[in-house]
């Protein structure tokens, strides 16, 4: 008779709770949708490009399920700018092929399946020549994920710890005592960015150094920009989490936005290869601060880009803490009108 009383004491305060119902029901689906679509999404195709290729091997390779491109005035310079998966260059019956290696395993494959074809062709052509455009022969598939994982283990961490901290302030009843004396609302969203975002920094700072120097996660860039690029992902994580909190009533409500803020980002973040996915689906990934800045971090960490060619990202990331700090003042007015 007692338990029942607690269960239907839960069940009729879960029934009040909205939030918590719409999200212990639909949010699995939606995530789970969101997987479905994108592990059903076609294989990327490989493309390369064959210069000076006899007519036999040409349409050989044609036979193959790769893109095949004949340009016999092709560089390496060419193949790094448009981002082809490889080049095949074919001069006096030798062979030399170039590859990206921006997606290993695909570079491996392409690799065997042409030396394979080499072997049956009739053609007297000499032994494969291989080079690499970023890594080389031993550039395992984490090379590529690892520069991600520490952008992602930044945002998580700051988006978690300060999410739940302004909640604190908030429920703890600070935030209206501050409500209640002349300060701003611009002054109050500033001084807990400034507070908060310090020690985002630190830990920022303790990650980005533990990945690289103790883990010996691959870094080809500038140290400096690995640290630029993770400070913008931490200012993005801390502004948002501050937003968010202030639709969260616990810190219960606060993991709800996990699994619809967090894990899509996951999907778009590089893990899973965005080429490969359907048109609406990398639009949706175009509206996530983790998309552009894991692209910043693999190309400063794995192919040792520089400032002026992530500068675009970080402009992006820059957008977006602006947008949800000019949220976060706006979101006050409901504490107080000034």
């Amino acid at each position: 008779m007692r338990m029942g009383a607690i269960v239907t004491r839960i069940i009729q305060q879960m029934k009040r709770d909205k939030r918590t119902l719409a999200l212990l029901f639909l949010a699995p689906l939606l995530v789970l949708s969101l997987m479905y679509f994108i592990f059903n999404s076609n294989e990327a195709s490989v493309t390369l490009v064959v210069s000076n290729g006899p007519a036999l091997l040409i349409d050989k390779l044609k036979e193959t399920d790769f893109t095949i491109i004949e340009d016999d005035d092709f560089s390496k310079k060419q193949l790094q700018d448009k981002e082809y998966d490889g080049w095949l260059a074919i001069e006096q019956n030798e062979l030399k092929l170039t590859l990206l290696n921006d997606d290993p395993s695909q570079s491996k494959a392409l690799t065997m399946q042409l030396a394979q074809l080499l072997q049956t062709s009739q053609d007297s052509i000499g032994s494969l020549e291989t080079d690499y455009v970023y890594g080389d022969k031993d550039t395992a598939i984490f090379d590529i994920f690892s520069p991600m994982l520490i952008g992602f283990f930044v945002f998580f961490f700051v988006f978690l710890i300060t999410g739940i901290a302004l909640l604190k302030e908030r429920t703890s009843g600070t935030l209206e005592r501050l409500l209640a004396t002349p300060i701003k609302r611009s002054e109050i969203v500033a001084g807990y960015m400034v507070g908060y975002g310090l020690f985002a920094f630190l830990q920022t700072i303790i990650i980005v150094l533990f990945g690289i120097y103790v883990l010996d996660i691959v870094h080809v860039g500038s140290i400096w920009l690995v640290l630029l690029i993770n400070m913008m992902i931490a200012l993005v994580s801390l502004s948002l989490g501050a937003l968010l909190s202030s639709f969260a009533a616990s810190e219960f409500q606060m993991m709800q936005f996990i699994p619809l803020v967090i894990v899509p980002q996951v999907f778009f973040s590089g893990i899973f290869p965005l080429d490969s996915m359907a048109e609406w689906l990398q639009n949706i990934g175009r509206i996530m601060p983790l998309y552009y800045a894991a692209d910043a971090l693999n190309g400063v960490m794995y192919k040792g880009y520089s400032f002026n060619d992530i500068i675009m990202n970080l402009s992006i990331l820059a957008c977006f803490a602006v947008v949800f700090i000019t949220l976060n003042i706006i979101s006050l007015k409901k504490y107080r009108s000034l």
